[in-house]
């Protein structure tokens, strides 16, 4: 049945289909489609022919497209007291004892395409002499596969057999993509009873072409979806191979560097190409993400981007190299693992999102007169680079905020060159000169911040509303005292 979708396999998967040969010859006879004008003058049809075989007592297998329409014969048959079996998929369980018994003589059996199917359907003694099993197909389906799979029912190695499908001008396939509008009319010119059904070679075409029309929009349907999907697969795999790298690295410092170096060249390149020369900001930059301790003159003194660029590298190595020192050596390796990979595990799953939105929005740029895949591609493109640009500045940010322990991070930070700096590492130790204006800050207004912090404490003994007052004993508090708005007695306080 893959002869028919030999194009989608050979275009998207790059495989071609075999058909392979039955173990014996196939002797089933294929009778022409028989078409009728509404679906129930060919349920009526379908009644009749059931009713027809069964009293001669060949076996029938009707194959129907849902499991509404398997009930709705059902219910027919039962009017006409024909015994059935319904297979569909509500009866998981019996399906292949129902399918077994289905090649009995007299055995009618209702199924849905999906069901039965792997299960080879026997023929009883007798039933050959009377035609084998008769497969009957309520309506064609959009893919001309499961048609061949519903006739591929019977006649199984060499056994006798026949098929035929019924099928309306109501039905989805010939309604949407038949020419029913054109069969209708000659029918009515042929001047064609109620009940009464058109049969030829050239219907069965028109049927086929009909279903071609389909499977074609559906491969187009598929082909650009996978089109959508490959711009995400590329991007996955750049994402898993780095996670994959930075998992089973015996050594993953060096790939963390890597990933340093690159977004400090960025950023560099990023400063030095505006005009003029940001270097105030490339200055905050460097302090803020890194424990480098830089001023401008230092980039002043190393000359162009490029070596500004090298100034970088070579502190934060210092830097990390300081660091390194206090950590457990157990714990670095995991350290490393861990800022790269919290990095991109998070921000990927947020790009992620972001990529659904963008797929669920591009099409409105067709009516821009611009092709969605294109702007999709483009757009992913640019979202993929902003994705990279904050992975690595993550992973900057966190290399120097990271440690396995509170007492090695405290370490590290008293041990970075002290040099006050905008935007430095958090909780770095105080300089000389910060300690003194403290301490001077501390001496000046030691008063105020005694007065500040001091604690309130009462004086004298709590007093109720109905307390005597001890100002007026005669009195209660709230008559006496407590009448001014005062809290306490105004004796106590003085």
């Amino acid at each position: 049945t893959a002869e028919t979708e030999a194009n989608e396999f050979k275009d998207i998967y790059r495989l071609g289909v075999v058909v392979v040969p039955t173990n014996r010859d196939c002797v089933r006879k294929d009778a022409d489609d028989l078409i009728f004008k509404t679906r129930r003058e060919k349920l009526n049809a379908l009644i009749e022919e059931i009713k027809k075989r069964n009293a001669a007592g060949q076996p029938m297998l009707v194959g129907t497209a849902s499991v509404e329409s398997s009930e709705i014969i059902s219910r027919m048959l039962r009017r006409e007291n024909i015994p059935h079996s319904v297979l569909n998929a509500k009866q998981h369980q019996l399906e292949a004892e129902i399918v077994a018994r289905a090649g009995e003589r007299g055995a009618v059996m209702i199924a849905t395409n999906m069901a039965g199917r792997g299960t080879d359907i026997k023929l009883s003694p007798g039933v050959a002499e009377l035609g084998g099993l008769h497969v009957v197909g309520t309506e064609r389906h959009e893919s001309r596969r499961i048609d061949r799979q519903l006739r591929g029912r019977c006649a199984r190695q060499g056994d006798p057999g026949s098929s035929q499908f019924f099928i309306s001008f109501e039905d989805d396939l010939m309604r949407n993509f038949g020419d029913s509008r054109k069969i209708a009319g000659l029918m009515t010119k042929l001047g064609m009873e109620e009940n009464e059904g058109l049969q030829h070679p050239w219907l069965n075409r028109s049927v086929e072409t009909a279903q071609k029309r389909v499977e074609g929009r559906n491969y187009q349907v598929r082909k650009h979806t996978l089109q959508y999907d490959d711009v995400m697969n590329q991007q996955r795999t750049v994402i898993y191979a780095w996670r994959s790298d930075m998992l089973n690295s015996t050594d993953p410092r060096p790939e963390v560097f890597e990933t340093v170096d690159e977004r400090i060249t960025s950023e560099v390149e990023s400063r030095a190409g505006t005009d003029p020369v940001d270097l105030d900001g490339l200055v905050h930059w460097a302090n803020s993400a890194m424990p480098v301790g830089l001023q401008k003159e230092d980039f002043q003194k190393a000359g162009g981007k490029e070596e500004w660029a090298k100034l970088l590298k070579a502190k934060v190595r210092e830097a990390y190299e300081v660091k390194v020192k206090f950590e457990n050596p157990e714990a670095v390796k995991a350290l490393e693992r861990f800022v790269v990979l919290g990095a991109i595990d998070r921000l990927w799953q947020e790009h992620l999102y972001a990529m659904d939105g963008l797929r669920t929005s591009i099409n409105l740029r067709a009516y821009g007169q611009k092709d969605p895949l294109i702007e999709y591609k483009n757009e992913a493109y640019g979202m993929f680079g902003e994705l990279m640009g904050r992975i690595k500045e993550e992973v900057v940010h966190n290399l120097f905020r990271s440690a396995s322990s509170l007492s090695a991070f405290e370490s590290f930070l008293s041990a970075l060159p002290q040099r006050a700096g905008r935007g430095e590492l958090p909780m770095e130790a105080p300089t000389q000169s910060t300690e003194g204006s403290m301490s001077m800050q501390a001496q000046g207004g030691s008063t105020m911040v005694e007065e500040a912090l001091a604690p309130m404490r009462r004086q004298g003994p709590k007093l109720g509303r109905n307390d005597p007052c001890p100002l007026d004993p005669s009195k209660k508090f709230k008559n006496c005292c407590g009448a001014t708005g005062a809290k306490g007695c105004l004796k106590v306080s003085a």
